[in-house]
């Protein structure tokens, strides 16, 4: 799915600046885009609007061919099932086992119990979690919750794929063993957004790099051409 930003502004509260200023972006589908900036530069923001949570200010968002401006709220869920989101603190149901967290995501979507047993065991060894489906998040290291909450993102199979911060809690194996993941996802063909402040990350990806500061889009930098510092 193409994701498509034409000068869109998001303004929280007429007294503040602007949480993103005119921000125009285009990312083709299956692409795999690093988007970095410090703390408050507007990265959440921008999230935030391409799985409408947000509303923009200004400015229009096209994704997948879905314009959000005529996007209707009865047809929001629809849209989020083609986004899938990873969290830096994994976000998992404490009380269920990495099978039921991951089936969780289809039980919402009314898959029937037949299609969750077929599918599920699938998404466990895509993320190489295979024999561990009867444990408990509290039982497993960091690296592998997050390998969890990406096979919760990615059950429903959606298009894209949005990263923000998955590494930020993990030691740098468990870090690599996450990115790699993601890699791995986006040669299955789905579109990943990864927000991160690991410049190691960032430096050896090397994939096309997006810089945010106050707001605005100040570096958009192609695979390989990213240099330590031009965050």
């Amino acid at each position: 799915m193409m994701i498509l930003l034409d000068r869109v502004t998001k303004i929280y509260g007429k007294d503040n600046p602007a949480a993103l200023n005119r921000v125009s972006l285009h990312i083709e589908p299956k692409e795999f885009v690093i988007i970095v900036g410090t703390s408050g530069a507007g990265k959440s923001t921008l999230l935030k609007l391409l799985t409408r949570e947000e509303k923009p200010t200004n400015g229009k968002i096209v994704v997948g061919g879905i314009d959000y401006d005529t996007l209707k709220d009865k047809n929001i869920p629809l849209l989020r099932r083609k986004i899938g989101v990873v969290f830096q603190d994994f976000k998992l149901l404490p009380q269920r086992t990495v099978f039921e967290n991951v089936a969780f995501a289809l039980e919402i979507a009314g898959m029937s119990n037949s299609e969750i047993k077929h599918t599920v065991p699938k998404v466990i060894e895509l993320v190489g979690l295979k024999g561990k489906e009867k444990q408990f998040p509290n039982s497993l290291s960091g690296g592998e919750r997050q390998r969890v909450a990406i096979a919760r993102a990615v059950v429903r199979q959606p298009k894209i794929l949005i990263a923000d911060e998955p590494t930020g809690n993990l030691d740098p194996k468990h870090s690599w063993d996450i990115v790699r993941l993601l890699e791995k996802i986006n040669r299955y063909g789905t579109t990943v957004l990864l927000t991160t402040h690991n410049q190691d990350i960032v430096n050896k990806l090397k994939r096309r790099v997006i810089t945010i500061d106050e707001g605005k889009i100040i570096a958009d930098i192609a695979q390989g051409n990213y240099r330590q510092g031009e965050a």
